[in-house]
């Protein structure tokens, strides 16, 4: 996509925003008071939804959209650094996205994969495999699809943050964003199924890999200028859109059933599509990185120790 195309796009979302007439109400409000108001919808918003799963869909249900939020705040978690270093060297970049693969590699396969192949044997005898690695294929196109239609950057294309445009890095926001979807709705997927164990394990997978993208997401705007805190919430914000693929991902299993193992494959698809086409060639980008390999192989260890010991 063009970049002239791209500014057009962001310079539409920021025109509607402001056009809005609630969105000018609050702007108008002390400081202390619009933040209040805020949080206070969204307080206001997380009560109907968790009650809404609660009465529909179970504590099962409820207690998953608890884990994906919780999941999704980890991205503020690793904005912090931000609030006290404009940069971090590329060795520990390097190696907490390394650690971030492995994470979200071993998850896939423990967590989706296994037990999206065994319920689609319960389902339909001896074309569990079939049916996953289908959902596997529409995950990934799902995700490739997003990168073709939707204006982003990524990873390597804020490499040098220091010099980078402003509309360059909020791009690369769309792109985290983006990417946060599928990984919210494969945590979804797990509890949507009742599997508490799956869930919890998917939930701690995700929330240590959206560590890393938070910081991605606040150094670069930190180091141009914008206010430290503000750059670490707007890093937590691109990590709530995790929630909405987590409802989508309970409500989907939950109602209907025999769409388990397909919407397991999906989240399988998706996240493996992510770690090939962002997070690893990002650990590479400035050559081979022996730190990053490592960092791969024990977050996959850490993750799959996890998986046992919870069980």
């Amino acid at each position: 996509m063009s970049s002239l195309t791209s500014a057009n796009f962001i310079d539409k979302c920021q025109a509607k925003l402001n056009s809005c007439a609630q969105y000018q109400k609050l702007k108008t409000l002390p400081k202390t008071q619009f933040w209040l108001v805020l949080f206070g919808l969204f307080l206001l918003s997380q009560l109907i939804v968790f009650g809404a799963l609660y009465l529909f869909f179970g504590k099962i249900a409820m207690i998953g959209f608890l884990a994906c939020v919780l999941a999704s705040l980890a991205t503020g978690l690793g904005a912090l650094p931000a609030a006290f270093f404009k940069e971090v060297s590329n060795n520990v970049f390097n190696t907490l996205l390394g650690a971030a693969a492995g994470v979200m590699l071993a998850a896939t396969a423990f967590s989706l994969l296994v037990p999206g192949i065994e319920a689609g044997n319960a389902l339909w005898p001896d074309k569990g495999l079939w049916v996953v690695a289908l959902g596997m294929l529409v995950g990934a196109l799902f995700l490739h699809l997003s990168d073709k239609k939707l204006p982003h950057l990524h990873f390597d294309d804020v490499s040098n943050i220091q010099t980078a445009s402003l509309q360059k890095i909020w791009l690369f926001i769309i792109a985290i964003t983006i990417h946060n979807f599928p990984e919210g709705m494969s945590v979804g997927v797990s509890f949507g199924t009742g599997d508490m164990h799956n869930g919890i394990v998917l939930a701690i997978a995700i929330a240590l890999q959206n560590i890393p993208e938070g910081l991605a997401v606040a150094l670069p705007l930190v180091a141009l200028g914008y206010n430290k805190w503000k750059a670490v919430g707007i890093a937590t914000l691109t990590g709530l859109v995790e929630p909405l693929g987590g409802i989508l991902g309970i409500t989907m299993v939950s109602a209907f059933s025999s769409v388990m193992p397909f919407a397991m494959g999906f989240a399988a698809g998706a996240m493996l599509f992510v770690i090939s086409e962002e997070i690893i060639p990002e650990t590479h980008s400035n050559g081979r990185s022996r730190y990053a390999t490592f960092a791969l192989m024990i977050g996959f260890i850490i993750m799959m120790a996890l998986d046992n010991l919870l069980a």
